[in-house]
């Protein structure tokens, strides 16, 4: 069993427009800036987005977004670039606001199977318009549903040619939840090792959630990251 992909692009060949697309990272650390690159040489249009931000300076996201391939952005923090601020103030580019918290614990859901959940974050807020709410003990909950994709795309430290994955500090960030809640999950790894050099203790996604693995070194044009 092998999944490693030559190219990103390679590996993301069968992405259909209209595709909910589920993007990993904190900002720029564990984003997968090559696999942006290599949907961007695939093609998809229509896409929406589902980030933490909308991604940082030109290269990128705002990059993809730039080129006109996005259709929405769903996030917690999106004016991060001032591309997203451009597109939105223009109306060609759709936008659904949720909280990071919220944001991470319905990706998750998605991947555990759960149906939805309720919380309490943005009860009695505009953005607890049109959702369900409920009192629990006399405090005000809003249900949320869960938010699958049908790509992740993410960025990983080290994997093997089966799809285990580990990470490396803040590279965590959203990573490892948005693996699980994929149909396809492909992951860009600054390296691949032989099968059996990562402890198994030491995996973080088992490869059981991972489709492809594309090895990216941090390498121009995509500069070490401090952890």
């Amino acid at each position: 069993m092998n999944k490693q992909v030559a190219r990103a692009a390679e590996a993301l060949a069968d992405v259909r427009d209209g595709s909910t697309i589920l993007v990993g990272g904190f900002g720029q650390i564990g984003h997968p800036m090559a696999l942006i690159d290599g949907l961007i040489e695939q093609g998809a249009r229509d896409l929406v987005i589902v980030c933490n931000n909308a991604g940082v300076g030109t290269s990128g996201l705002p990059r993809l977004m730039k080129l006109g391939r996005v259709a929405k952005i769903i996030c917690s923090y999106p004016r991060t670039a001032a591309v997203f601020t451009e597109l939105y103030a223009a109306g060609k580019l759709e936008l659904e606001i949720t909280p990071q918290g919220t944001l991470a614990e319905r990706i998750r859901a998605a991947g555990a199977g759960i149906g939805g959940f309720y919380t309490r974050t943005s009860a009695g807020t505009l953005l607890a318009a049109g959702k369900e709410t409920r009192e629990i003990d006399g405090v005000a909950y809003v249900f949320e549903k869960p938010l699958k994709g049908d790509v992740a795309i993410i960025e990983a430290w080290e994997g093997d040619r089966w799809g285990n994955l580990t990470y490396r500090g803040s590279g965590q960030n959203f990573n490892p939840v948005m693996a699980t809640a994929a149909a396809l999950t492909v992951a860009q790894v600054q390296r691949v090792v032989e099968l059996g050099a990562i402890d198994p203790e030491d995996v973080v996604t088992p490869s059981i959630f991972v489709d492809r693995v594309v090895e990216i070194p941090y390498e121009p044009p995509y500069p070490a990251i401090s952890y």
